[in-house]
């Protein structure tokens, strides 16, 4: 099952990918489930395979993405968690998951556009693997973690490289407004399959800059759900970005950073593809500017 959040009458809505195109089973006012955050913590796939029978249909024509989780409870990133990441970026091997949190707010959907901010020009791509939360909990064994995945979407973890390096803390880099592509949609844990016998592949303009299987995270699904659910309680609808491999832009000679006009996709196979065209923060509004 596909899970996608969508723009609808000035509000968000979400929905199943069907034949048909889209059965909307929520989002709007009045709706049972106001996200599909909401719809995990309130019987998740099985309700929605019920909601399916008396759902409407639309057409995908002109649908506008939203993030597939607009409104996570919180979003942790996993830094530095591929080897041939950690030698570009001049690190030393992690001994515990590198861990920082990203706003909701920072986020874009599917289609949607990634804004090089006026104050930087070191926006950096970062392919990744979003794994979604379904069922909660705290001290959860990584021997049972996976049953407590929803599903899979892909990331881009976009990152304003000097404003990261403003200090050893992440958090500034990571969370610029338009910054960190999520989708195109959720695709449930039965329908992936084993996640761990997928790949990633990151394109700048059609070139591929980042390329990886799963097997070569350091920390896996189960170790990263493991440690987080020991500080946390981890809930559903929470995110949890796996980390990107080997070939980000700041690492390369000459650096290659985003700009205005390119493309940028991330592919996950079984998962689907997530593209976002890039555009100058001065061509665009910016919610709640005041200089």
């Amino acid at each position: 099952m596909k899970f996608v959040t969508f723009r609808m009458r000035d509000s968000l809505a979400f929905g199943v990918v069907v034949e048909e195109g889209i059965a909307l089973i929520g989002g709007l006012p009045g709706a049972r489930w106001p996200s599909i955050r909401a719809l995990l913590a309130d019987g998740g796939v099985a309700a929605a395979r019920e909601a399916l029978r008396d759902a409407p249909r639309l057409s995908t024509d002109g649908l506008v993405f939203a993030p597939v989780i607009p409104d996570p409870g919180l979003i942790y990133c996993v830094g530095m968690n591929y080897a041939p990441h950690v030698a570009e970026m001049g690190r030393e091997m992690p001994s515990h998951p590198a861990i920082f949190v990203r706003s909701p707010r920072s986020q874009v959907g599917h289609g949607e556009p990634i804004v090089v901010p006026s104050v930087s020009s070191q926006l950096d791509y970062e392919g990744e693997l979003a794994v979604i939360i379904g069922q909660g909990g705290r001290y959860i064994p990584a021997e049972r973690a996976m049953a407590h995945v929803a599903g899979y979407a892909c990331y881009n973890d976009g990152s304003v490289r000097d404003f990261q390096r403003h200090s050893s803390q992440f958090t500034p880099g990571k969370n610029f407004w338009a910054t960190g592509a999520f989708g195109p949609w959720l695709v449930t844990a039965d329908e992936v399959g084993d996640i761990m016998s997928r790949s990633i592949t990151t394109r700048l303009n059609g070139e591929v800059m980042q390329q990886a299987p799963f097997t070569d995270l350091i920390f896996k699904i189960p170790e990263l759900i493991a440690y987080m659910s020991a500080f946390v309680e981890l809930q559903p609808g929470d995110v949890i970005v796996t980390g990107t491999p080997g070939g980000v832009g700041v690492a390369r000679k000459p650096p290659v950073f985003l700009k205005a006009g390119d493309s940028v996709e991330v592919e996950i196979e079984g998962i689907g593809v997530l593209r976002n065209p890039v555009v100058a923060e001065a061509d665009v509004t910016v919610p709640g500017r005041v200089a």
